[in-house]
């Protein structure tokens, strides 16, 4: 079986391989944690047997309220932030063409609201919604969280505006908690279909639940290899014991190993410019599950080579207190390769015929070697290519990691208390009763 493969030779030049070996006792102890359900947190760990348990009857109505939404829409609006929204996001922007939305006989355009504040983004997205049929999925756990219910309820009122209540309530699902919260009161006085965001899953270990499922359904992409990914992929990080055969175990012994060497930032480093929204679900996942208690590496990302003519600089030269985790991807979707020109005027006839895969796998492996020599670590994960398969088991490599990472740290993973502390000060000088 083809898996993800996790390669430390360009950090054993900063760290010896007995360092990263010595963290195994601890790693393990975190790992039984996990699976045991016995450490802070442990009402969380819904996530960890999620990809086994999603029930058969579930994805059965969830593609059939898909096929109903996708002949109404030509767009789908996602409302939702944080993890209601950047792992489908994540999945949808690795899998689609950049050029989606021009593109004739496609599935539902997703957009998203609610993840954002800004004015003149949702005066955009109401002018686009004036000129397309479309439908709405709600997520949210509380269905009070501001700006998804402001979102909400501006979509809503636009969607009643142009189509009736009635039709309205048949064009929005919504996605939130079994029993209770002001969404789930909502949907069920306006009889929406309603699914459930588990009450055992946290929001940003929730893309293989619906609110991940559903809008990457939507948008036409196979959420039965998805799954079937996780599966493959929790085998792997539950049945084996070593580092050597367990990718999310190394990866969680090598950040912390490099952590304790006085190592501050991670820097995730994609290879190609779709997996930007699979860097900003992964900053989430390990900056908000292991940012606490004064601990924690601070996750950042960047796109080679797009960023080296940029970030790049400081990579190479700035202040050492970063490692980099480059994200590899072994097998293209399609081969361009360069053409020749006869007066070759620009310079570049010895590329000719180089596919732009061979030319970026150069751009990675001259990156790598100058920021090594440069006082950068750099471990190197490869996915054998982008699909849904493939993104299914990196979904589950990264979440397992995370939850190991994080009590290795010595941190609850699961829970957020800083996240509060900007929502007080709001409330208060927005004139909420109460704050």
């Amino acid at each position: 079986m083809d898996t993800i493969k996790v390669k430390v030779d360009h950090v054993l030049g900063h760290i010896n391989r007995g360092a990263i070996e010595a963290m195994l006792p601890e790693i393990m102890a975190a790992k039984r944690h996990l699976l045991n359900g016995d450490a802070a947190g442990n009402d969380f760990l819904g996530w960890v047997n999620l990809p086994e348990e999603t029930d058969a009857a579930l994805l059965a109505r969830l593609k059939n309220d898909v096929h109903r939404m996708q002949e109404k829409s030509q767009v789908m609006v996602v409302v939702g932030i944080g993890g209601s929204y950047l792992g489908a996001r994540m999945v949808i922007e690795a899998l689609q063409s950049e050029f989606a939305a021009m593109l004739p006989n496609r599935k539902p355009l997703i957009v998203y609201a609610g993840h954002t504040l800004g004015e003149d983004y949702y005066g955009q997205l109401l002018t686009l919604l004036d000129s397309v049929d479309y439908t709405t999925c709600v997520i949210s756990k509380s269905g009070t969280t501001t700006e998804p219910a402001v979102a909400f309820r501006i979509v809503k009122a636009h969607m009643e505006k142009k189509y009736g209540h009635e039709e309205a309530q048949r064009r929005i699902v919504a996605i939130t908690d079994a029993r209770r919260g002001a969404l789930h009161d909502i949907a069920t006085q306006e009889g929406y279909p309603m699914y459930v965001i588990p009450d055992n899953v946290g929001g940003r270990f929730s893309v293989l639940t619906p609110v991940g499922l559903l809008p990457i359904a939507m948008a036409g992409y196979d959420i039965d290899k998805l799954l079937q990914g996780a599966r493959d992929m929790r085998h792997i990080c539950i049945d084996n014991e070593t580092l050597e055969d367990n990718p999310a175990l190394m990866y969680a012994a090598v950040r912390n190993a490099l952590y304790r060497k006085g190592i501050k930032i991670e820097m995730l480093v994609g290879c190609q410019l779709n997996l930007r929204y699979l860097a900003e679900w992964w900053k989430q996942l390990y900056g908000e599950s292991e940012g606490k208690d004064g601990k924690g590496l601070l996750p950042h990302s960047i796109t080679i080579t797009t960023d080296l003519h940029s970030m790049g600089q400081y990579v190479q030269d700035g202040e050492r207190i970063m490692m980099e985790t480059m994200l590899r991807v072994g097998k293209p979707g399609v081969t361009v390769p360069v053409p020749t020109d006869e007066r070759n005027l620009d310079g570049i006839n010895y590329l000719t015929c180089k596919s732009l895969t061979e030319i970026n796998d150069c751009a990675a492996d001259g990156t790598i070697a100058a920021h090594n020599a440069g006082g950068v670590p750099v471990m190197e994960i490869t996915v054998p290519m982008i699909d849904e398969y493939f993104i299914g088991q990196l979904i589950y490599f990264f979440e397992f990691a995370c939850g190991v990472s994080g009590y290795t740290l010595g941190v609850n993973p699961f829970d957020q208390p800083g996240v509060e502390a900007y929502k007080r000060n709001m409330f208060h000088l927005l004139g909420k009763p109460g704050f």
